[in-house]
């Protein structure tokens, strides 16, 4: 009898430790690679956090907003984590998912972020180019036209990114386009091409933000727009009209954005400790531009320039951990 109840007893402890492992194995939290410096090294600060601090697994995949949102949204845990969600640029998102579904949660504490056109301080200078109207003018076409075709260039950020819909219409309203071709390519691509034109003491214009390596890499000048007015600006993504281009007006500046870290609802019951930390985390905009700026231009790791941040800022991260 006592043999046949220790029999049942290790029976019934080796089945649970198989179910806890099996749920720790399913729950790894996977967070979406964006495009963006910015939001490659915040994913990197989550996914050491995750792993050192909480002692879960984590793990990157490269994705798009569109599709982060729809992944969250479905709970299976292919994409759980958005970690740099900029409002109100993905705001259609938010409204679908955050305040219509329900089925995904944004972080509590934000950090600012600006957004703007730019150009060197030197073509600043010598031309008297301030503003974006200053953009839309012959005198300004020649200056830009960097590949001799006739037409300058304005690259108003990369494929799938909803700001760049959004700088599509601003160059189009503001009469930057009639005179400036408008680029989309790669990031990567843009910036080895800003560098040429940099060294050269050429004329280039492109969306910029804050906050963002380029400004304590080049000297640059954010061109000024209206101050924003909800009124003048009503913008459409194509997820909201499928016309969103010819139905949307922009006349005056973005308004100052705040980002924050969205994730699946389903992590408050898979893993509660990561859905706490996330809904705690409270960034700040001079340390995202610093880490940008260690990744891309001084070249070190992504992961080690967090860890390092974590080290020397533990009492941060342990009022994002909930721990007194």
């Amino acid at each position: 009898m006592r043999k046949s109840l220790l029999t049942k007893v290790m029976l019934a402890v080796s089945i649970g430790s198989a179910s806890v492992g099996s749920i720790h194995a399913a729950d790894k939290v996977m967070i979406a690679e964006l495009s963006w410096p910015g939001a490659k090294i915040i994913g990197n600060l989550i996914k050491v956090i995750v792993e050192e601090k909480l002692g879960g697994e984590a793990d990157m995949v490269p994705s798009t907003n569109s599709v982060v949102f729809a992944a969250m949204d479905g709970g299976r845990g292919d994409i759980d984590v958005h970690p740099d969600v900029w409002l109100p640029n993905q705001q259609a998102l938010v409204d679908e998912y955050v305040n219509g579904k329900n089925s995904v949660s944004l972080s509590n504490g934000f950090y600012e972020g600006r957004t703007g056109f730019c150009i060197p301080q030197y073509m600043s200078e010598k031309y008297g180019i301030k503003t974006v109207y200053d953009m839309a003018t012959p005198e300004a076409q020649e200056l830009f036209d960097s590949d001799g075709d006739g037409m300058g260039e304005i690259w108003v950020g990369g494929a799938g990114w909803s700001s760049t819909n959004i700088n599509k219409v601003k160059a189009r309203d503001y009469g930057i386009e009639f005179f400036h071709t408008v680029s989309t390519e790669d990031e990567a691509i843009f910036y080895n091409r800003l560098e040429t034109l940099y060294k050269k003491e050429k004329g280039v214009a492109f969306y910029c933000y804050v906050p963002h390596y380029v400004h304590a890499l080049y000297d640059t000048v954010l061109l000024e727009e209206p101050e924003y007015d909800p009124t003048q600006y009503t913008m459409y993504q194509p997820k909201n009209k499928t016309d969103w281009y010819e139905q949307s007006s922009i006349m005056t500046g973005d308004p100052i954005k705040n980002v924050r870290i969205a994730y699946s609802n389903t992590l408050e019951t898979r893993t509660p400790d990561v859905a706490k930390f996330l809904s705690n985390i409270n960034l700040d905009s001079a340390d995202v531009s610093n880490w940008t700026y260690q990744v891309i231009i001084e070249g070190k790791n992504a992961e080690d320039v967090v860890r390092s941040w974590i080290s020397e800022n533990s009492k941060t991260v342990d009022k994002w951990l909930g721990i007194e």
